[in-house]
């Protein structure tokens, strides 16, 4: 039987189915820390004022301006924080895509590759906007793979030849929790899956049907499921990892797609 798409996890009969504002509040159960924003310089305002000698108004004017000057630049320093940021993304995902363009979706990735890339998807993932992209719309559509680890979908041991080598796709649709992996040439394989959400970036994916050739349609076993997690988010880029340690990177390319009931 020819091997299904999983982009997320490893199928049960089957080979299984490419540019960001810090956040406020670390996950303690996410291996990811988000960037912290409050990086404004501490008492910018009071050592303004305390260093006035001579003055026995503590907390006269000089003092209230002070703590005002600072809450005042407070939201000015985030701000800056942010653009950094996402300029620091965009050049993080130039290289990314730099990096994994020549490696066939990861087949041709080395150990010194694969160690490359996961170098600079931690980097872009500490610099994350989206802090729950299950909540948001920038996860809807059909994104396309352009890098994995899964061995599992990348069938390294099989001869080129009866690889799947054309495109394959991953649609979400995080408003009815639907998912759908689907492979293009030259086997044209699909699984679709209800997701449960575990928190607000993890989900757990419980393949219902196959379909091979895109033709013959199977109810998936109770043993087609597995967990996804996006650790990075934006209109043009998502990073994802699987529960057995794969990472994903996939890029949109249809926004408005569907995933089918």
């Amino acid at each position: 039987m020819a091997p299904l798409v999983s982009l997320s996890l490893p199928l049960p009969c089957a080979a299984p189915a490419s540019s960001l504002a810090p956040r406020a509040e670390p996950d303690a159960s996410s291996s990811f820390h988000p960037l912290a924003s409050s990086s404004s310089p501490r008492g910018g305002g009071l050592v303004l004022a305390a260093a006035q000698p001579g003055s026995g108004h503590r907390g006269g004017g000089r003092w209230r301006a002070g703590v005002s000057s600072f809450s005042f630049l407070a939201p000015f320093f985030a701000g800056n924080k942010e653009k950094e940021n996402r300029e620091k993304a965009e050049r993080l995902k130039e290289e990314l895509l730099a990096a994994i363009r020549p490696l066939d979706r990861g087949v041709d990735a080395t150990a010194e590759d694969k160690e490359r890339v996961e170098k600079i998807v931690q980097q872009l993932e500490e610099v994350n906007q989206v802090k729950e992209p299950l909540k948001s719309d920038l996860l809807n559509g059909k994104w396309e793979l352009l890098y994995t680890t899964s061995e599992s979908i990348l069938q390294p041991q099989r001869p080129k030849f009866l690889r799947p080598f054309g495109t394959i796709y991953q649609a979400i649709n995080a408003d009815t929790l639907r998912a759908q992996n689907m492979e293009t040439w030259p086997y044209f394989n699909q699984v679709t899956a209800n997701l449960v959400p575990l928190n607000s970036r993890r989900v757990a994916v419980r393949f219902d049907y196959f379909k091979i050739f895109n033709l013959i349609s199977i109810k998936a076993l109770g043993s087609g499921k597995g967990e996804l997690e996006i650790t990075y988010l934006d209109e043009e880029l998502r990073a994802s990892r699987g529960d057995k340690g794969n990472l994903f990177i996939l890029k949109m390319v249809d926004p408005a797609y569907r995933v089918p009931l």
